[in-house]
């Protein structure tokens, strides 16, 4: 049956959707923000991680037999520490947090009862506001809403070096990954002009940072573009893929993990 159906619910009818979107199915909703991300990266770097994440979690998903499509992503973030940057579009957290609440809520209401938030953008705020509207569609809907924090240890651990360190924005890190799925987006022939800015931005932030130029990113990024390779960024949405799925997973406690 999950064959039936295309990956992305935007690629479906009304009718398709009708058959897609049951008490089996699960729904991944794909969040990120539109900010600068180096001169080297798009500034749509979260959406492309966080769609590519959810896709990739829905095959696996499929893979075992589910039915999983991958929501219209949210594509503007509480992106502030970035505003002074051109391109960079915050948006309120009242706002994320609503619109979090209201799609899940909306989808809820054709039958799934199962749901994922993939989020690929760490701004304090923005993760504060998802949190919220997850709260707030939870009760609404009664359903059950993952929402995996990869800062969280059990999830950092399995991604990288630097991510760990706090050198997590428009580096190594996040360079690989959109190598793996958009590499024509990305300005490779910059590299050799981009040095290494390691730099713990999480702790910066917490100190008092306002901006990514007043926590030691003049040109937005921090970290090692140059050290980006598609193999790290496969590698790393094997990771975040399995994050998603597990999860999953336990949003019912009587299945395992692997099962959903």
């Amino acid at each position: 049956m999950t064959t039936a159906f295309a990956l992305d619910l935007a690629d479906l009818t009304w009718v398709e959707a009708r058959d897609a979107l049951s008490a089996e199915s699960v729904v991944l909703l794909p969040v990120g923000a539109i900010e600068a991300h180096g001169p080297h990266l798009p500034l749509d770097t979260d959406v492309i991680i966080a769609v590519e994440t959810a896709r990739r979690a829905a095959v696996r998903m499929r893979a075992r037999g589910h039915v999983a499509v991958v929501a219209p992503p949210i594509s503007y973030g509480v992106s502030y520490v970035g505003a002074p940057f051109a391109g960079t579009v915050p948006a309120p957290s009242p706002v994320v947090s609503t619109l979090v609440e209201h799609v899940i809520a909306g989808l809820a209401r054709f039958g799934p009862r199962r749901f994922a938030v993939v989020n690929a953008h760490l701004e304090p705020a923005h993760v504060e506001a998802i949190r919220q509207g997850v709260a707030r569609a939870t009760a609404t809907t009664g359903a059950g809403i993952a929402f995996p924090d990869k800062r969280e240890p059990r999830w950092a651990a399995a991604l990288s070096d630097e991510f760990r360190r706090g050198s997590r924005h428009a580096g190594a890190y996040e360079t690989s990954l959109v190598l793996a799925a958009a590499p024509k987006k990305v300005r490779i022939d910059l590299f050799p002009s981009l040095p290494p800015v390691f730099v713990d931005l999480p702790g910066r932030l917490r100190a008092g940072a306002r901006t990514f130029a007043e926590a030691g990113g003049n040109e937005a990024y921090f970290g090692d573009p140059a050290r980006a390779t598609a193999a790290e960024g496969e590698r790393l949405f094997g990771a975040l893929a399995t994050m998603i799925e597990t999860a999953v997973g336990e949003l019912d406690p009587a299945r395992s993990a692997p099962n959903l």
